[in-house]
């Protein structure tokens, strides 16, 4: 049976809790201690989204051949590497 690894939750996912989160600190109706917990749970999905979004710029990197070197080149969909 193959290892399961931990799933982290998609981009999606973590946007919509972290917009959630904010929405509910902005109505400034909670309990510090309250405050605090869902602050640091946005925190973290804050890092997670910035984690996930770097990995996929990364991906999105074309490997570009130039003589015998290959170099990778950001993506930049206005300009196409052909």
């Amino acid at each position: 049976m193959p290892e399961e690894k931990t799933i982290s939750p998609n981009f999606e996912a973590s946007l919509e809790e972290l917009e959630r989160i904010v929405k509910e600190l902005e109505k400034g109706d909670l309990p510090l201690e309250q405050s605090l917990t869902l602050f640091e749970s946005g925190m973290r999905l804050s890092a997670e989204c910035k984690r996930q979004l770097e990995e996929a710029e990364s991906r999105v990197e074309i490997l570009m051949k130039r003589g015998s070197e290959v170099v990778p080149v950001p993506f930049h969909p206005e300009n196409p590497v052909k």
